[in-house]
């Protein structure tokens, strides 16, 4: 693991999005909350919060966190059957919550996926990536449009 012992502790953000594309019926399923399982979108919310917190069991050499804030944002994109998710990462700490931010947007979006498998096989995530980061010796970086 790289040394962070001599870092300044800093608020650091990070904001990573992502996209899970399916059939209409499938996004119409979620929506109405029509699916035997439950919930799928708060459900997948949780999940993407639980999966930040254990970022570093799933990424090796990646630092344990004490994160003091994690929202996932789920947006319906009715005009191209998709659901987009944001998900967002607050610490105070010596190192940043990127990779947080990162593995929150892809376990929701899996959750979704694996939630809905049985009715729509041929969902796509896509368009997985970091959006900005702050705090720090770098400071701000927001991903050029």
């Amino acid at each position: 693991m790289v040394d962070v012992g001599e870092k300044k502790v800093t608020h650091r953000i990070a904001v990573a999005s992502g996209t899970i594309t399916m059939q209409e019926q499938t996004l119409q399923m979620i929506l109405e909350k029509g699916h035997k399982k439950g919930d799928v979108l708060g459900i997948a919310r949780v999940a993407g919060i639980m999966a930040a917190k254990r970022t570093s069991d799933l990424i090796p050499l990646c630092h344990p966190i004490p994160i003091t804030k994690v929202a996932i944002d789920l947006r319906p994109d009715r005009e191209n059957n998709a659901i987009q998710c944001l998900a967002r990462v607050e610490t105070y700490g010596q190192t940043g919550v990127e990779m947080e931010a990162l593995t929150a947007v892809q376990i929701t979006l899996l959750t979704i996926y694996d939630m809905c498998k049985a009715v729509d096989r041929g969902m796509i995530m896509s368009e997985i990536g970091l959006l900005e980061k702050s705090g720090g010796k770098s400071g701000v970086w927001i991903r050029p449009a």
